[in-house]
């Protein structure tokens, strides 16, 4: 059995430019990976088959792990290959804006590539077939720290050695935000928009206060009083820079001292949260 951890991210800022074509939008954020992570396993087996240590949540082309699974081994176009047992052990909230169900997918994907001895020069098919599964798939494929652009899926890696110094608390509330509608309450602006990727890579958390908005947190503060809720108290735990994590409904906050984010930390403890560091390695 091989096993991986399938981290969790966080957005530093996220732009909804303009509305596409498509009926998607175009984006403009900076992913971190952090490492408050499910596990994802895979040994053989005759044909594709998923546990998970989460009851309710589904095992068959509704998870993501077995999308990605089955894309694979049809793009392999090998049935002698396409046969494996997944298992999913589940920590990380889903559906608040931290990629659990995109981190799952893609660790899936990468765990397949050694199990089916599938070389790694076929990494940039990976990213092809994760960009089918999702926006921010491709992300967990690569570089800790990187800008994505698009719908999330065109990526530019971030040198950002300054995060390490940062200690960050992600608090996750009892409410589900769904994608969609959050988009909904967003008007895209596609004016004046600060530059992300040098923003955070100088992780200057003043100019962070002033500059580094997520365009979803204000309406979905609006509309959910639980994100509302957390993101007064996180700022008023002496964070230096408190946001919305995607479209919600994660919070998180970043702390230049130490003892200031595990006072913060022992404050919301009660509820779901994580604090540690930034995952920067590749």
């Amino acid at each position: 059995m091989q096993s991986a951890p399938a981290p969790a991210k966080i957005n530093l800022g996220l732009h909804v430019l303009r509305v596409r074509p498509d009926g998607f939008r175009d984006i403009d954020t900076v992913f971190v990976r952090i490492p408050w992570s499910d596990t994802v396993s895979v040994e053989p087996a005759s044909r594709l088959e998923m546990t998970c240590s989460d009851p309710s949540l589904p095992t068959d082309d509704g998870n993501l792990c077995m999308r990605a699974a089955r894309r694979l081994a049809e793009a392999l176009r090998r049935d002698d290959r396409a046969g494996a047992r997944i298992h999913l052990d589940k920590r990380v909230p889903y559906g608040a804006g931290l990629g659990s169900g995109s981190s799952d997918a893609a660790t899936t994907l990468e765990l397949l590539r050694r199990l089916w001895q599938i070389d790694a020069t076929a990494t940039p098919r990976l990213h092809d077939i994760a960009a089918t599964l999702g926006s921010d798939v491709p992300f967990f494929l690569g570089h800790p720290v990187a800008r994505g652009t698009g719908r999330g899926e065109i990526l530019e890696p971030i040198h950002a050695p300054a995060l390490a110094r940062l200690h960050w608390l992600v608090v996750v509330p009892p409410v589900h935000v769904a994608t969609g509608p959050a988009y909904g309450l967003v008007t895209p602006n596609d004016r004046n928009r600060p530059d992300l990727a040098g923003l955070v890579a100088g992780a200057d958390l003043e100019r962070w206060r002033r500059e580094l908005v997520n365009d979803f947190q204000a309406p979905v503060a609006a509309r959910y009083p639980e994100v509302a809720e957390i993101l007064s108290t996180l700022a008023g735990t002496g964070a230096d820079y408190v946001s919305l994590s995607g479209s919600g409904s994660s919070v998180f906050a970043v702390y230049e001292d130490h003892q200031n984010a595990t006072e913060a930390y022992e404050r919301v403890r009660h509820g779901t949260a994580w604090l540690g560091p930034a995952d920067l390695t590749s």
